[in-house]
């Protein structure tokens, strides 16, 4: 079936100019100079529970590991299961992941709020399906199967029952005498690890909202990915809600979370504040069951070809004639101008010619969005405070079919503190907006996670030093500086998962894995041939630096036209963490770079020490 392009108003419908005014006007009244402390993560000072406390799994006793080992991972999300996966598929199996939660999964084994998903296309964002023949009962599939097939990962891959859980890394220190990394943690272990892979997670450390007066608040508080089903009744997978029906609850957020929480919420709850900075765009969720049968009859390497198509309508563009196989959100801007280009026979366009175009179709796009609040939430004021007036990737693109009509309850109230740049002050009742005080029993936060945040916010691991003791918060303090982004000079046998200075992706599951498979192709490497250590030299790292910096797309003005949101590191005019800050020449291009780099097989760019190698390569 032909994926068609969406209805949206016609061009001469959209005005760009006023709409660009608009669309500033909107971003001021948001942007706080405050940026990324407006957030503070979770501890024992403050009103919710320490992030690292879990309510969804007892705390097993164990006793202190000290141990040498090859490679330990910081982490149990998808960037550490499959780099444990890419391990053992190259022989490498004297590893451990070490993770916070209680088992794999990373922030779906945390995130259990109701209704949970995933907003993506499972068939592209559950990976190696092909290699573990597994089939995702939907297009987007619930956290109860995405954490339930990591799991599945492990087991079948064999590596499952060598992680430490409940466990967190407080120490991470390079021994050169050793040429081992010392691993500590809260646990009282002591490991001594050859290599270490940092799969610290994107969105794995909750942040909270720095309110006045949070800590003066007398009634319940919890944050979404640490759900208390104690307190608000129902259950993982069956979220009714039922000790709610005489609960006053506010929520704080509008982002993916919150879109997917809210209706369960408005449902049980005797009442229900919705806190909102900045509207989501939100789209209809069709969710049709998946046929095995199907998904049987696709030819090998169907999953690669579906993820790139994927890649091409979310991050780049298609090709002439190219079906959008994903129909979705996410796809609908690159699918529309398509079709307008396949009307016209393709025609050559340059660049600037080609953005403009895109531009148009994004502005149709969006203003179809804000037709959709209109046509769904039924009072005027409400509605007009829930349109979204920014470009399409200024926020992540949602989709639910019950956000939007969930404002339509009479027990269900938006609170804009767009005006206030967020929540002003909180009491013992409850919080403060707009000079009126609004007495709740519960505030939960759906204020998300420290995503393009310092690193110290985000990985929760009190030192990370290398050679000569230096940090490596210190060594990245104006921005990460690596190899092929995942390892960097200074650092011997660490190794680097996440938006580092490599080519983005628009599947991360996908982009991680490519750099798990990278790391674990080193390591193996190393330890094939003996060597102690392996290391970026600073001349191929300044070299790989200087060529990622001259050919990087420059994306600061988009960026400072957005409104505020971790995808910007809250307005930040150019984040040193943005997520898009990628490989100029794309996604193939890298590939083909570092493919080509480790078929040469001599590790070039890299200092060897051990009995292999003992100058740099």
């Amino acid at each position: 079936m032909t994926c068609q392009p969406t209805k949206t108003p016609p061009k001469d419908a959209v005005n760009i100019p006023a709409l660009r005014e608009k669309y500033l006007y909107e971003r001021d009244k948001r942007v706080n100079t405050k940026g990324q402390s407006q957030y503070v993560r979770p501890t024992d000072e403050t009103p919710v529970k320490d992030y690292t406390a879990d309510p969804h799994k007892p705390v097993a006793e164990r006793a202190p590991l000290s141990e040498e080992i090859d490679v330990i991972i910081l982490g149990a999300g998808w960037g550490g299961t499959i780099a444990a996966y890419h391990l053992t598929q190259l022989g490498v199996t004297n590893f451990r992941n070490v993770d916070t939660a209680g088992d794999f999964g990373g922030v779906w084994y945390w995130n259990r709020y109701p209704g949970v998903q995933c907003d993506n296309d499972a068939l592209c964002y559950l990976p190696l399906l092909e290699e573990m023949g597994f089939t995702p009962s939907q297009k987007f599939s619930d956290g109860r199967e995405i954490q339930g097939y990591c799991r599945f990962i492990a087991d079948k891959t064999g590596f499952a029952d060598r992680a430490l859980f409940h466990t967190q890394i407080t120490d991470l220190a390079w021994d050169d005498a050793a040429q081992r990394w010392k691993v500590t943690t809260n646990r009282g272990d002591d490991i001594r690890a050859k290599f270490v892979i940092m799969a610290c997670g994107v969105m794995n450390m909750p942040k909270l909202p720095a309110i006045p007066g949070i800590g003066s608040f007398k009634g319940k508080m919890f944050h979404t990915s640490r759900w208390e089903y104690d307190y608000t009744g129902g259950s993982y997978g069956n979220p009714v809600l039922d000790k709610l029906g005489d609960k006053t609850v506010a929520i704080l957020g509008t982002g993916a979370t919150s879109v997917q929480a809210v209706p369960s919420l408005g449902k049980h709850a005797k009442q229900l504040y919705v806190i909102q900075r900045t509207p989501s765009s939100v789209d209809e969720r069709p969710n049709p069951a998946t046929d095995p049968a199907w998904v049987a009859s696709l030819p090998k390497g169907w999953q690669k070809d579906r993820m790139d198509n994927f890649h091409r309508a979310a991050m780049e563009m298609f090709k002439p004639g190219e079906n959008d196989l994903i129909c979705d959100i996410w796809t609908e801007v690159a699918r529309n101008l398509a079709a307008e280009l396949n009307a016209e026979g393709w025609p050559e366009l340059s660049m600037e010619e080609f953005m403009e175009r895109r531009e148009m179709v994004d502005y149709q796009v969006m203003e179809r969005m804000r037709q959709r609040v209109e046509t769904l939430v039924d009072d005027p004021e409400t509605a007009e405070a829930m349109k979204p007036y920014y470009r399409f990737l200024c926020k992540r693109p949602l989709s639910n079919d019950d956000y939007y009509p969930t404002f339509n309850r009479p027990n269900v109230k938006l609170i804009d503190v767009s005006a206030t740049q967020g929540l002003e002050t909180m009491t013992e009742k409850g919080f403060i907006a707009d000079g009126k005080e609004y007495e709740v029993d519960c505030m939960i936060f759906a204020s998300g996670f420290e995503v393009t945040s310092d690193l110290e916010r985000r990985w929760g691991i009190d030192t990370v030093v290398g050679r000569n003791g230096e940090s490596i918060y210190d060594h990245w303090r104006d921005g990460p500086k690596t190899l092929h982004g995942t390892m960097t000079h200074g650092f011997p046998n660490q190794f680097f998962i996440g938006y580092i200075q490599g080519a983005a992706y628009a599947s991360v599951t996908e982009q991680f894995g490519q750099q798990g498979y990278h790391s674990a192709f080193i390591i193996a490497e190393a330890l094939k041939r003996g060597l102690t250590s392996v290391e970026p030299t600073q001349e191929a790292q300044d070299q790989y630096v200087k060529t990622f910096q001259e050919i990087a797309v420059d994306l600061s003005a988009f960026q400072s036209e957005c409104t505020p949101s971790y995808f910007n590191n809250e307005g930040d005019k150019n984040p040193k963490w943005a997520l898009f800050h990628s490989w100029g020449y794309g996604w193939a291009n890298f590939q083909e770079m570092v493919g080509t780099w480790r078929d040469k097989g001599d590790l070039e760019g890299l200092t060897l020490k051990g009995a292999a190698e003992t100058e740099p390569a």
